[in-house]
């Protein structure tokens, strides 16, 4: 990787592909030179290639792109940008980043690693409570004055002693699994292999694990192998009691399969905080009681929006000093 100082004492140029709020963008703007993707109404290759052209003796070296899909870095954003050496993203997952083309092309990456970890996991816990106690439904019950005119709600579902079935053991999956322990749920796990580290009964085949799980975690990274992990046979076989809680990405789950078996009963309830196409939601999800609804915010929280902003500085910080990343991502 080559040196990025910027030459004759300037600061050096950083693309932000990414909105931003007031502490990011002030940090960011007190350190670079900031050229806002947002801010510039181009499409965003006309946006590359302009900021390419316009930077002089100091092209762009640095990105900061959010991450979630919305922006793909792939040949032709690189293409556009051939200065580019470092891209720092801000999600936790990478399958927005080419990672194999960045690395051809001796683009260092850098991603968000597991500053979300604990967010996420608490949100995942959070989700399945809500649907199982259908505390969502029961607050909707309340407002509309239903309770005086229709009597008590529906009962939910406890959720101590529950077989809880987790896909992807990662730093996420492994840190929801320690809290359901601590409910009482017995934990299994499915990944691409058994984890040394991991006491749990381990399902080499994901159908199998919903078959003997009550509850379906997704909590892996998005690839071609898991792409509709959860497709209509996986849901089949966690049956008509059983509930799923997706808090990786939209595409893990086959969401048109999804949405046939709640509407069939096949499965008891959902509890999602990503979708397919993000951010239009199916109206049929948006009709159902049964399922509990977040805007992809799993990770986002005061604390680790803040982490975030000192994590994101230090790595364009430590590229533009010739220092190693702190989180580097490499190609598997």
């Amino acid at each position: 990787m080559t040196s990025a100082v910027a030459t004759g004492g300037e600061r050096p140029v950083v693309l932000l592909l990414r909105r931003t709020d007031d502490r990011l963008a002030a940090e960011l703007r007190s350190r670079f030179r900031v050229l806002n993707f947002y801010e510039s109404g181009a499409p965003l290759l006309s946006f590359l290639a302009a900021a390419a052209a316009a930077a002089g003796p100091d092209p762009p070296r640095a990105a900061l792109v959010v991450g979630g899909g919305t922006i793909q870095v792939n040949a032709a954003f690189l293409d556009a940008v051939p200065s580019l050496a470092c891209v720092v993203t801000t999600g936790a997952g990478v399958d927005h980043i080419d990672l194999v083309e960045c690395a051809r092309r001796g683009v260092a990456v850098a991603g968000a690693r597991r500053v979300f970890s604990t967010d996420v996991a608490d949100h995942a816990v959070g989700l399945l409570v809500d649907v199982l106690r259908r505390l969502s439904a029961s607050d909707r019950y309340v407002r509309r004055g239903l309770w005086a005119s229709r009597g008590d709600y529906l009962l939910g579902s406890k959720l101590s002693g529950k077989h809880v079935g987790i896909i992807g053991l990662g730093s996420i999956g492994s840190l929801i699994a320690k809290r359901l322990q601590a409910f009482g749920c017995t934990i299994s796990y499915n990944s691409r292999r058994p984890k040394d580290c991991a006491s749990y009964n381990y399902f080499p085949d994901v159908t199998d694990l919903a078959a003997a799980s009550d509850v379906l975690i997704v909590a892996c990274a998005l690839n071609d192998e898991t792409r509709h992990i959860v497709d209509g046979g996986v849901l089949e076989a966690l049956g008509k009691d059983g509930v799923i809680v997706n808090i990786a990405r939209g595409r893990n789950v086959d969401e048109a399969e999804l949405i046939r078996v709640l509407k069939e009963g096949r499965i008891a309830g959902a509890g999602l905080d990503v979708f397919e196409k993000e951010p239009d939601v199916p109206a049929e999800l948006l009709s159902m009681d049964n399922v509990v609804l977040t805007a992809h915010e799993a990770v986002f929280t005061t604390e680790s929006n803040s982490d975030l902003v000192d994590l994101m500085i230090a790595n364009l910080e430590a590229f533009f000093s010739g220092d190693p990343l702190l989180t580097p991502v490499l190609p598997k």
